[in-house]
């Protein structure tokens, strides 16, 4: 049977691995988590959902709340198959590049002034430095953008912020486009830096505000300036 397409084998609780799972510990019995895990378990059974069931809070596992220093905040998974893995933006090797991602890749290319020899798009090297490669809504059926955005992840994902925001110092904050920079009321500004610039989709980039904002290079000065390891880009 189709690993999408059957009933979910192990509880959502059970695929956290470190010590996000005590964060969440209070939120893992609320009655809107037990109604989003019934949810997402019955639209598996009829649609392809994205990412794959244990990769579902891949960005939580390949970076610990204690090693967070750097969140990307994406709106949901890529909804084509065998893109989403868990991470926002990245794809796993193998797989095309995204628009949004060769975007992402041509920025790092024009801010830290290096010629990038690969096309690599899975970004899991960044997640295990600790940047926290988190979508808002963690899971997508098949060709259906934004289709799982009345579950309910918002108010998990939002409480992870919040929880960053309220307990660690100095963290960099990359809101890319509107809908990540809503979720800027959720962070102290006088602990945190906040950059924003516009999306890098095409639509948004070409409009101007992502090529040239340097992320990469504002987010390893700020982190260098406050005695934190910069974050190996390339």
């Amino acid at each position: 049977m189709d690993q999408f397409k059957s009933k979910i084998v192990r509880k959502l609780p059970d695929l956290l691995m470190n010590d996000w799972k005590n964060i969440f510990l209070s939120e893992l019995g609320e009655s809107y988590f037990e109604s989003m895990q019934e949810k997402l378990s019955t639209i598996m059974q009829t649609e392809d959902v994205y990412p794959p069931q244990d990769a579902i809070f891949q960005a939580f596992n390949l970076c610990s709340f204690a090693d967070t220093q750097v969140v990307i905040i994406g709106q949901d998974p890529y909804h084509g198959k065998g893109q989403a893995h868990g991470l926002c933006f990245s794809v796993p090797l193998g797989i095309p590049l995204p628009p949004s991602l060769r975007n992402i890749k041509k920025e790092l290319h024009l801010d830290l002034d290096v010629f990038l020899t690969s096309q690599d798009g899975d970004l899991s090297q960044w997640a295990k430095q600790g940047v926290l490669m988190l979508n808002s809504i963690l899971t997508v059926s098949d060709s259906k953008p934004g289709s799982h955005a009345d579950l309910g992840w918002q108010q998990l994902t939002s409480l992870s912020i919040e929880k960053i925001s309220e307990e660690k110092e100095n963290v960099v904050f990359l809101l890319w486009g509107n809908y990540a920079q809503n979720l800027a009321k959720n962070i102290d500004a006088d602990k945190h830096l906040l950059l924003c610039s516009s999306h890098p989709s095409p639509l948004s980039a070409n409009r101007g505000g992502w090529f040239g904002n340097k992320p990469f290079s504002k987010t390893n000065d700020y982190l260098l300036a406050h005695q934190k390891a910069a974050i190996h880009w390339l």
